[in-house]
């Protein structure tokens, strides 16, 4: 399974938070889908977009929702320096 988050360039992060998104994608969608093998990928784009590929429908709605739980609890896994 592929899944590639796009955020909108106008909404600029910190540094390294692009990175860090990933690295927490990956290991919350590795928990919830132990048998597949994902590759994650984040980057800037024209908009914010989630994309699947390799999932049926209900697999794309819990990856958003995980996208959703990784976003809002940012605070406890995305530090600054």
């Amino acid at each position: 399974m592929r899944v590639e988050i796009t955020v909108a360039k106008t909404q600029p992060l910190p540094a390294g938070a692009l990175d860090a998104l990933s690295a927490e994608l990956t290991r919350r969608i590795s928990l919830e889908f132990a048998d597949d093998d994902h590759h994650v990928k984040v980057r800037y784009a024209g908009g914010n977009q989630l994309s699947v590929f390799g999932g049926g429908k209900e697999t794309r709605e819990r990856i958003s929702d995980i996208l959703q739980e990784t976003w809002e609890s940012a605070d406890d896994w995305f530090i600054t320096d």
